[in-house]
């Protein structure tokens, strides 16, 4: 490895995460909130510490995972209807007008993705790098270690980016085995234009890099992470991204094998080594306060000083102006709202669901501008309630829907937002074996508590990509159908431009 001598960019920042990176689209010169030259950044713990936190920072750039990935992953589908007609809050995302010159989205995700990685690839390559230093004064004895378990925090966060832009830019797994064009795999620290061109690996060559980080990330990140278990990356973190994965490449046996190293055999399901994940008795306090229950596995977190940016914020997508909102998306009511099984007194539709003037919004994130902390709320990446869903329907894949497991572990997720009215009554939404006939089958109950569970976290997109179908149509937007150009994004023409060896989607 070549002897890296340039600046690193440092989050000035405390172990709670760094101060807001704004939007970089080159991704190889990302402007740092501050910088050290790379032969006096890892000369002292502390400054060892600013780096990895500067990682989780690009992560949550408010174009990356910090707000615009979880609006456009939900808005592309026919659960809410736009508003506003304006481009920059996503338009073109929720009609499938993006082109590869489509700034505010196809570009900016792509540029603050590769940003990601690349701050992540520089900071791997600097702790290797500067491995000889860590065994000596003023580093701790057992800072090797440390060092190890850094290192598998980027390699876990560089699978989630690699994963999450796949889902957007490249065909689904399943679409051929993973042989059609993924993304540019990169890998390595860059700190100049030298090295742009790149081909694109097979969306399969992908997804084995990502296992092989994640796989590696499980292996060396503590069973907790002292700094937190809810905005840092630790053992379960990492196994249940895994669970994530193996579910869009369809391989459901691995999904089950990841998913047994968290989730206990029986109710009340939860995980017996590591963080004590499980479910909250109540969906509702997931989202209230700082968002650091149990049931929350990572998530990113931001503060009055340390916001997504503007335009970037859950609250503002999908609030109503008149609770602090920009009232960008409503809730369709002929979209998940009016599905006989999304019951009314679902704690997520009373909860979750206001009205204004008789148009439902989504008020999963409360943080809107009228809020003591406005646009705080944290944004989503994975939760345990998705574990156990992504379990069931495993399961129910490999087992059939005679699978008792799997309606119990449906059952734990459901029933939680619609409990019986005392210990005695059973749950009018609780399924039953007999449930699963000829009228629907359990995999089609999962796909729609998935939907309910996960409304506005993002996750709709994914389901779709994976299982190959159709997004809907809405208001006055035709479907697209998995064969259709526009059921990926293009790449966009700043890669094409500035990578000889790109090829258009």
């Amino acid at each position: 490895m070549k002897n890296i001598k340039h600046t690193l960019a440092l989050g000035l920042v405390t172990a709670m995460l760094g101060l807001s990176t704004t939007s970089c689209e080159d991704r190889l010169n990302p402007a740092p909130v501050a910088s050290l030259n790379s032969e006096v950044a890892f000369d002292t713990p502390s400054r060892v510490l600013l780096q990895v936190n500067n990682m989780y920072d690009y992560m949550k750039a408010g174009n990356f995972l910090g707000g615009r990935y979880q609006v456009y992953g939900d808005i592309r589908a026919n659960d809410f209807l736009n508003r506003t007609s304006n481009l920059v809050t996503g338009a073109a995302v929720w009609q499938h007008t993006v082109t590869e010159s489509s700034q505010n989205d196809v570009i900016n995700m792509w540029g603050a993705g590769y940003s990601a990685i690349n701050q992540i690839n520089v900071f791997l390559a600097g702790l290797e790098a500067n491995s000889a230093k860590f065994t000596a004064t003023p580093f701790p004895s057992d800072f090797p270690a440390t060092a190890t378990s850094y290192a598998a925090e980027g390699r876990f966060l560089r699978a989630l980016a690699y994963y999450s832009l796949l889902q957007f830019y490249a065909r689904p797994y399943t679409d051929g085995n993973g042989n059609k064009p993924g993304l540019p795999l990169r890998l390595k620290a860059e700190v100049d234009l030298g090295n742009n061109d790149l081909a694109r690996s097979t969306v399969a060559e992908v997804y084995t890099q990502i296992l092989a980080d994640l796989n590696f990330a499980e292996q060396n990140l503590p069973l907790t992470n002292s700094a937190s278990n809810v905005t840092r990356a630790h053992r379960n973190t990492a196994i249940a991204l895994k669970t994530r994965v193996y579910l869009s490449m369809a391989r459901y046996a691995d999904v089950v094998t990841e998913a047994n190293k968290i989730v206990s055999a029986t109710a009340p399901f939860r995980a017996a080594t590591g963080v004590q994940h499980a479910l909250q008795p109540s969906i509702t306090t997931v989202f209230v306060g700082n968002q650091s229950s149990t049931e929350s596995i990572l998530s990113f977190p931001f503060t009055p000083q340390d916001a997504p940016g503007t335009q970037n914020q859950l609250a503002f997508y999908f609030l109503p102006n008149s609770q602090g909102g920009g009232g960008e998306y409503s809730l369709n009511a002929n979209g998940v709202l009016s599905d006989p099984r999304f019951l009314a007194t679902d704690e997520r539709n009373t909860s979750f669901v206001t009205r204004v003037s008789n148009v439902p919004y989504l008020r999963k994130y409360q943080n809107g501008a009228l809020a003591p902390a406005p646009y705080t709320d944290n944004a989503p990446v994975i939760r345990y309630s998705e574990v156990l869903l992504n379990l069931a329907e495993a399961l129910a894949r490999t087992e059939g829907a005679s699978s008792t497991r799997a309606l119990a572990l449906l059952n734990a997720v459901r029933v939680r937002s619609n409990p019986p009215p005392n210990a005695t009554t059973p749950s009018p939404a609780e399924y039953k074996a007999d449930s699963f006939s000829s009228t629907f089958s359990i995999i089609d109950a999962i796909l729609l508590e998935r939907r309910i569970e996960f409304l506005g976290e993002g996750l709709r997109n994914n389901d779709l990509m994976r299982l190959q179908q159709t997004i809907p149509a809405k208001a006055t937007i035709s479907a697209v159908p998995p064969t259709a150009a526009l059921y990926i994004w293009p790449i966009p023409n700043t890669e094409l431009a500035t990578n000889n060896l790109m090829t258009r989607n």
